[in-house]
């Protein structure tokens, strides 16, 4: 296990709205592929890059919602990086707060250069396609960040799954979407077990049906996550997200936010000009935004911060016998 790795890891983490998210800047073996999807693919199959991303999420140097990214090539010179997100059970195809914190972070290390006071776009190659993460710099300090999302549209409407009736649309991953009240339940932390287990629920209901397959690339399909929401105003909602096996994301959820605003757009109560408020279940927000549309649905802008919390260097001492570590949950 110790040939596998290099003798130390790089890595730059960030939070973005509460959720973690960890650069890793050098010590990942290379990954084949001619395109980030491709990637993605060939990451997943490689016990080499597995082990690396096992070893930074799993405990003791990460945690069961642990996030994070592998810095790759972009698909071509009209990006200026290329990104795998991983998490505890893989690799997903899009990360919205990850976006953010990599516009923060490519912005701060000077992997793109920018003005001292003023936008710049980072443009990014994720495995559901191209986005930009418009980065605003006032005195020479990162203030917000706004990612351009692909194209989000609705997938399914009133489809039924663990005994409720969701929604079911797309922004960059598919996700499915309830009031927390049709299970009985608020979001609120005291209620997090059961939205835990009605997020499960509600996945592995869909997962394998028509709903959960992408349009155009079978490489995006599946229900990556249930989005468990409450209505608190106009155009103000709370949710918590439930994506992966169970896994909690703390920001509102960026490419969930999106797809959010497909169904909200499709309803009319999210027209070009209208803001979505849109609130973590720890009482973080994002706002997000219909900007326009195209043949494949709307095109949202989702807009948050991230702030650097520390700098690693990784070692595994192969003497070490619990490896590459654990999930406890």
């Amino acid at each position: 296990m110790g040939d596998a790795l290099a003798p130390e890891i790089a890595a730059t983490d960030y939070h973005t709205a509460g959720e973690p998210f960890r650069i890793v800047t050098a010590g990942v073996p290379p990954i084949a592929g001619a395109t980030v999807r491709e990637r993605r693919e060939r990451a997943a199959a490689s016990e080499p890059v597995e082990t690396v991303r096992r070893l930074l999420c799993h405990e003791p140097r990460g945690h069961a919602d642990m996030y994070g990214c592998f810095l790759v090539a972009p698909d071509d010179d009209g990006a200026d990086l290329g990104v795998l997100f991983w998490h505890k059970d893989g690799y997903s195809t899009a990360c919205g707060h990850g976006t953010i914190a990599l516009g923060a972070w490519a912005v701060e290390s000077g992997a793109v250069d920018a003005p001292r006071d003023g936008p710049v776009d980072v443009t990014i190659d994720v495995p559901s396609g191209r986005v930009v993460a418009r980065v605003d710099v006032g005195g020479g300090i990162v203030e917000r960040v706004a990612f351009r999302n692909v194209p989000s549209f609705v997938v399914a409407r009133d489809v039924e799954a663990a005994g409720v009736a969701v929604d079911v649309s797309y922004g960059g991953a598919i996700y499915a979407s309830v009031p927390a009240s049709r299970f009985g339940l608020r979001v609120v932390s005291d209620d997090l077990p059961a939205l835990i287990a009605a997020g499960r629920a509600v996945k592995q209901a869909l997962e394998g049906t028509e709903v959960a397959r992408h349009p155009d690339d079978e490489r995006l399909s599946g229900i990556y996550g249930t989005i468990l929401y409450e209505d608190l105003g106009p155009l103000h909602q709370r949710n918590v997200t439930i994506f992966a096996d169970g896994e909690v994301d703390r920001s509102p959820c960026g490419s969930g936010t999106s797809a959010r605003c497909a169904l909200l757009a499709a309803d009319g109560l999210l027209g070009e000009g209208d803001v979505l408020r849109h609130d973590s279940i720890v009482g973080s927000t994002f706002t997000a935004r219909v900007v326009g549309s195209v043949a494949e649905g709307v095109l949202t802008e989702v807009e948050g911060m991230a702030y650097r919390t520390g700098e690693h260097r990784f070692v595994l001492d192969p003497r070490d016998p619990l490896g590459t570590g654990f999930v406890l949950r």
